[in-house]
């Protein structure tokens, strides 16, 4: 029996919705997940009604970084097999379009995918194979893959990550592909300049690169993505409150930031009794973009995230969000590379100005 749906929930399913930080492994749907398990034989648990405990955050969970992070392990278990990686990949943008979503934007970390056997590439191109089978049902959804290096494997292994993004970068191959970059993992300890280098690699490849910054730790981390690693987009951001020297170098170099609204309360990166930063962000003037992060971990959804917004917002308001965040996709920006006589042309990087931190 279909699920009866208020007026208000269907008006918000109807904007046409872009998604832009939203991991694979956190975002299975938990029925795929317990039908993977099942049949390999490798439920931790006999009943899905417990194994929805291990997969998403609970109420009566302490609510950290790390605690948070820990809900990853069980999915790993059943995303080291291609035709898995494909399956679950398939329905999550089936999952996301029928919330609305027409611009998504996943993104994956393929070494931590590679314990069975798979190489890099193998990891890349499983979820690549994932999304255009979804996008061949779909002719109105534009799909991209964000590649994550993650901060614990340490700078080497980041570069040998962002050279394998852009040999299946978008604008080398006729269907979907890598669009991005991204820097992922517990933030602490591991401060964003320290792989200036893949960065180096994966922007000189084409590839747009965005941080996850100023979630775990504060805004000198979001400073050191934009000036050390030359970050398009930053992911959360929320400790960019506290600076407003860094809110406005958000707003006038039109750095967009990635919201996750539910998954920032419960990662404690917001304190409950705070109002979101993505308001401070509209009133600023700094484009943002409404994310779900992780739909299975978090619980959520982009109609719940969207209707977050109702407080404070319209509905008109929130379409013009999603108009905006569209400007700021890796899927729709122009390609970095372009065919012209028969030689690749690079684009331009955008000059970086100097760091101010003045009016802090």
């Amino acid at each position: 029996m279909p699920t009866r749906r208020s007026p208000r929930e269907r008006e918000i399913r109807a904007i046409p919705k872009v998604e832009l930080h939203q991991h694979v492994d956190g975002s299975i749907p938990l029925r795929t997940s317990w039908s993977l398990m099942t049949r390999h034989g490798l439920n931790p648990v006999p009943t899905l009604r417990e194994m929805r405990r291990l997969l998403q955050v609970q109420a009566d969970e302490s609510g950290s970084l790390l605690d948070y992070l820990d809900k990853f392990h069980f999915p790993l278990w059943i995303t080291q097999f291609y035709e898995n990686i494909q399956r679950v990949t398939r329905d999550i943008v089936e999952e996301a379009y029928g919330h609305g979503v027409r611009i998504l934007e996943l993104r994956y970390s393929p070494a931590i995918h590679t314990f069975a056997g798979l190489s890099l590439r193998q990891a890349i191109r499983a979820v690549l194979s994932g999304m255009n089978g979804a996008a061949r049902r779909h002719p109105d959804l534009e799909v991209g893959l964000i590649v994550i290096s993650m901060r614990q494997h340490g700078p080497h292994i980041a570069k040998i990550v962002a050279r394998q993004a852009i040999a299946e970068a978008q604008h080398l191959h006729e269907r979907t592909g890598v669009v991005g970059f991204d820097l992922a993992g517990a933030e602490r300890g591991s401060p964003p300049g320290l792989f200036r280098e893949a960065y180096e690699i994966a922007r000189k490849g084409g590839l747009g690169v965005t941080v996850h910054a100023g979630e775990d730790e504060g805004p000198d981390r979001i400073w050191e993505a934009i000036d050390s690693l030359g970050a398009d987009r930053i992911g959360h951001g929320c400790a960019a409150v506290l600076d407003r020297a860094l809110l406005r170098r958000l707003a006038r170099d039109r750095l967009l930031v990635e919201c996750c609204i539910t998954s920032n309360r419960q990662t404690r990166a917001v304190r409950p009794e705070d109002v979101h930063p993505i308001f401070t962000f509209l009133e600023k003037g700094i484009p943002v973009a409404v994310c779900t992060d992780n739909t299975t971990v978090s619980g959520t959804d982009q109609t719940r995230e969207n209707a977050l917004l109702l407080e404070r917002l319209s509905l008109s308001g929130i379409e013009a969000i999603h108009r905006e965040a569209a400007a700021h996709s890796f899927v729709r920006r122009v390609p970095a590379f372009t065919e012209r006589r028969g030689q690749i042309a690079g684009r331009p990087a955008r000059p970086r100005p100097p760091r101010r931190r003045s009016g802090r």
